[in-house]
């Protein structure tokens, strides 16, 4: 084999490894609260550690990557990742679980950020599409069967084995990447925001805290309303820092095109309604209907596998089809199927769920492939690599503030439902807490999808001259459908 063919396996296997480490984890969140004796607010950290360190530390990795070599920090990101894999792999309480998720996701802020900028760089022509093709085809299989092989591991194996499975994967991709892979930088790196990221990050962390805490005190408690005063005063200030810094890491006159606003709508949407729900649906599966892992990753298939199909469809038809059509559409069928999804009772059995699924999995096909062209077609060739990474922080985004304010939803409606009607017991508190859920999320979704619609315009596409070799890889940077599932 080419050496530079391997710079394309090194990254699919770390595409498919942080990938599949989404949906692999969810279903294995029931077995992980058994083992570990976690609260359901602990549960809930369990992935939203993971997102916000994701959301927090895109962008900035992206720019130390440019500046200090893409092969540097895509191997220093492998260490990081896989060491977080060790730790989650080995956790004896939840408070270690939750840390080790975090450094994951440090570890896949970094890899996110890099990868599809190494095979920017190495790649041109006819070569350069094989690559990105290879890539997207490892993107939509990895997150399809995620599920599945979540299911496998714990049932088969244990919980634990779901974050082992990372480390030869890990250790042998960062062995090739120090063998195979070249290095690259951007002539045009910009300097590392620190202010934005501190204040970014501190305002996201609180929002969240503040989130899954009112559901597990009140939205009215002192700690709860504090957390959410310091994140909108956190949040204000990274506004006023971004609009002032020079090299700002989020340049928010983004926002004035209103295509790009549209995606980051879409972005949020997707990922707060449908992904965020996931969670919710897997601790109904398992706990109130007594499915094990790998019951719930096969059912789960029925969702994730119309998104597959479909999203092979809508990557060609984005050729030909605006945008627009696809995303707006798209998000109200996930809207719609999460509608669908509701009205389940005691007696309720899982093919309730399946019209549902296949209606949300078709939408959501839709929506993924075409969503990154809502950053990277709208801005000039010198910041798409920003312009992308914005929209897949907005996905994580999405997914860490849903998780949060499903779970005091989910929380509170259960409480209201043992107390009102003690006699319908568990599985009825379940079914009524979810049905909640649903509305919620599907309202998000529609909204999201209306949204789209009204925003997203074709005259603001532009049409990109092509880039120097250089350039190009810092351009790629962080392609927003990285993080197609997350």
């Amino acid at each position: 084999m080419a050496r530079k063919w391997w710079t394309l396996v090194v990254v699919c296997a770390a595409t498919f490894m942080l990938l599949l480490d989404v949906t692999i984890v969810v279903v294995a969140l029931p077995d992980i609260q058994h083992a570990l004796g976690a609260s359901f607010s602990q549960l809930q950290w369990v992935t939203d550690a993971y997102a916000l360190a994701l959301a927090a530390l895109l962008l900035t990795s992206g720019s130390i990557s440019d500046k200090f070599g893409r092969r540097r920090v895509f191997s220093i990101g492998l260490v990081v990742f896989t060491l977080g894999s060790l730790l989650c792999g080995v956790a004896q309480d939840p408070t270690m679980l939750i840390v080790s998720r975090a450094l994951q996701g440090i570890g896949g802020a970094m890899l996110f950020s890099t990868s599809l900028a190494l095979l920017a760089a190495t790649y041109h022509g006819r070569d350069r599409g094989i690559a990105f093709g290879a890539w997207g085809a490892i993107s939509g299989i990895s997150t399809a069967l995620g599920p599945v092989l979540g299911g496998v591991l714990t049932t088969g194996v244990t919980w634990r084995a779901i974050f082992l499975v990372n480390l030869p994967i890990g250790i042998a991709a960062l062995l090739l990447t120090l063998r195979m892979v070249d290095e690259s930088r951007s002539p045009h790196a910009r300097r590392i925001d620190w202010p934005g990221v501190l204040t970014f990050t501190a305002g996201l962390v609180a929002l969240v805290y503040g989130l899954t805490e009112a559901g597990q005190r009140s939205w009215t408690d002192s700690l709860v309303v504090g957390c959410f005063i310091a994140a909108a005063v956190l949040l204000a200030l990274f506004v006023v820092v971004e609009l002032r810094v020079a090299q700002p890491m989020f340049d928010l006159s983004l926002l004035r095109t209103p295509t790009f606003t549209g995606g980051l709508l879409a972005a949020f949407a997707m990922n707060g309604s449908l992904f965020a729900m996931l969670l919710y649906v897997v601790v109904y599966l398992q706990n109130s209907l007594g499915y094990s892992a790998m019951q719930t990753g096969l059912r789960l298939l029925v969702m994730s596998g119309c998104t597959m199909v479909v999203a092979t469809v809508a990557g060609r038809a984005s050729e030909r089809v605006p945008v627009r059509w696809l995303i707006g559409p798209g998000l109200m069928l996930v809207g719609v199927g999460l509608l669908v999804m509701g009205g389940l009772d005691a007696g309720s059995s899982w093919t309730h769920l399946i019209p549902g699924m296949i209606v949300a999995g078709i939408g959501s096909g839709l929506v993924n492939p075409p969503l990154a062209a809502t950053a990277v077609g709208v801005v000039d060739v010198h910041r798409s690599g920003m312009a992308s990474g914005i929209n897949t922080t907005f996905r994580q985004i999405g997914i860490a503030v849903g998780i949060a304010v499903y779970g005091s939803l989910f929380s509170s409606q259960m409480s209201s439902s043992m107390h009102e009607h003690p006699a319908g017991g568990q599985h009825a508190a379940y079914a009524d807490a979810l049905n909640l859920l649903f509305v919620v999320s599907g309202a998000v979704a529609i909204v999201g999808g209306i949204g789209a619609l009204a925003l997203i315009r074709s005259r603001d596409f532009v049409a990109h001259a092509p880039a120097p070799a250089n350039e190009t890889g810092s351009d790629a940077a962080q392609v927003g459908s990285v993080a197609t599932a997350s």
